[in-house]
């Protein structure tokens, strides 16, 4: 009896595979319907965690961002709409003005098209709310063809969007 209740004991501390699972993923595609990336999205403490897997972007530095609207629509992706921004703040993690809810850093692909960044979207949510990615409409994750700045809107001079993922709960 009590080898059972230490087993068990044992067994419910054991993480689950759905606790190790993301809450939410994108699978980002350029013009041509070819998967160039993945994404995951986290619930952390203070926002949502957005961790990016690129295989195969051109080499250099890409501006990378949520965008209001759940569509992906080639070959421009303009369905995507503008930055997340439920806050209605300025464009750019260096703004003074603070940022869209949608910002962050440049992603840096290498010769290889391979690239990865881990980066946190502060005060999003993946539950209900008003900063929400599962806001009525969805969001998408886009990665646009050159550096953002960091500072100009309304997209940081970051050129045409190149590939974009919606982003859906995990199952």
């Amino acid at each position: 009896m009590i080898r059972t209740l230490v087993a068990l004991a044992a067994a419910l501390s054991l993480p689950t595979a759905a606790a190790a699972r993301a809450a939410a993923t994108a699978e980002v595609k350029d013009a041509m319907g070819r998967t160039v990336a993945t994404a995951t999205f986290d619930q952390v403490a203070g926002g949502v965690r957005v961790t990016l897997v690129a295989t195969a972007l051109p080499p250099g530095p890409h501006g990378f961002h949520v965008h209001a609207a759940g569509r992906c629509d080639p070959p421009d992706f303009a369905t995507t709409g503008g930055h997340f921004d439920p806050t209605h703040r300025h464009h750019g993690l260096m703004n003074p003005a603070g940022h869209h809810l949608g910002d962050m850093p440049n992603l840096v692909v290498g010769a290889d098209g391979r690239g990865t960044i881990t980066a946190e979207l502060a005060g999003a949510t993946l539950d209900a709310g008003p900063t929400s990615l599962f806001h009525p409409g969805g969001t998408s994750l886009v990665i646009h063809r050159g550096a953002d700045d960091m500072m100009s809107d309304p997209a940081g001079n970051s050129g045409p969007k190149i590939a974009c993922g919606v982003v859906v709960r995990a199952r």
